[in-house]
Parts: structure tokens; sequence; C-alpha cells
């Protein structure tokens, strides 16, 4: 069992198993085995946004309550850990993450047939348009002001120390107006359905 859990990519698909266990189970339980229809299509695609936004979200979070905040309070020994390899590597799964969520979003929308009209706006859909526009924007922030911003910041690529401290400025903002940003876009997903028309 520990074995398991040494390995990242052993600890997913331990638990992609135990999710078809308890897929197979509970419809054992019911008698009722999934069909690969439509419908489920809709639902894995839906299950496939939650978990790709868990980490989108999650990781915009740990950047703001946690490793921001708490930057100043790192002794400047111990800082290029931090921006040599744990930046990095949670920014990588930052914008994956973000495009993950934008594409599978995407993709359910058109799947369930309302794509034109929550990009439209329009009456009955309107919610979820709110949220996938503010989804939109914060995607386009994350690709194209913060991940190129924390680069230049994180040393990544050429620049010199007055850009870097203006570029790391900027990326923090902008993660801001995204933190911001994702209070009305998860109320707005998650009212889709009983918001008021």
């Amino acid at each position: 069992m520990g074995a398991i859990f040494q390995s990242l990519g052993r600890t997913v698909i331990a638990g992609i198993v135990v999710l078809v266990a308890i897929i197979l189970i509970a419809g054992a339980g019911t008698g009722q085995m999934i069909s690969l229809d439509m419908n489920w299509s809709r639902f894995f695609m839906r299950w496939l946004h939650v978990l790709s936004g868990v980490m989108w979200i999650g990781l915009l979070w740990y950047f703001n309550f946690v490793q921001i905040p708490s930057m100043p309070k790192i002794p400047d020994e111990q800082k290029p850990a931090i921006g040599k390899v744990i930046a990095p590597t949670a920014l990588f799964w930052f914008r994956w993450a973000a495009l993950a969520t934008v594409v599978t979003g995407l993709l359910l929308g058109w799947m369930n047939g309302y794509i034109v009209q929550a990009l439209s706006l329009q009456k009955g859909v309107h919610a979820i348009g709110i949220g996938m526009w503010l989804g939109l924007l914060m995607a386009f922030n994350v690709w194209f002001i913060i991940w190129p911003n924390q680069k230049k910041a994180l040393g990544l690529v050429e620049a010199d120390d007055a850009t870097k401290a203006k570029a790391g400025r900027v990326a923090m903002l902008t993660s801001r107006i995204n933190t911001l940003l994702s209070i009305p876009m998860l109320y707005a997903m998650a009212a889709y359905q009983s918001w008021p028309v």
C-alpha cells in the first residue's frame, strides 16, 4: 500500500481504480449499469470540467492565500527553492489546468446545446454565460499576462532586476484580479440551474 503513495502517478491511477470500483458497486447495488450514451458523455465531461477547475482554482488560491503572503517571511537563502523549483512546477499545472477547464467547459456547453446562447448571455442560460465569460477572461490572464510575467520574475527568461520586479508585480496583481473574478465565476457556475431566468 505504501508503494502507491510514494508515486503521484500510482496515486492518481489508484484513485481512478477506486472511482471505477465505486461506479461498479453503485451500479450493481441499484441494478443499473452505466450506459455509455450522450447523458453519460455529458456527465463525464462535466466531471472532467470540475476536476480541471478544482486544480486551476486550487492553485490560484494557493498562490494568493499561501505562497504570496508567505514569501516575505521566508529567509532570502531559502527563496530560490520557491522560485526555481516550486513556483515553476505550480505554474505549469496552473496554466494547463486553466486550459483544460476552458476546453472541457466549452465542450460541455456544446454537448448540452447552449454554447451560443450562453456566450451571448441569453435569458435562461445567462448565469452559465457569465461564468463562462469570467472563466475565459481568467484563462486569458493566466496565459497572456501571468505566465509571461512570471517567466521574467522567476528568471526563466532573461530580464534585468527592474524588469523582474515589475513583471512580478504585474503577475501578482493579475493573479489577484483572477482571485476576485473566481468568486463570482464559481457562484455563476454553481447557480446555473437555480438562477432566476
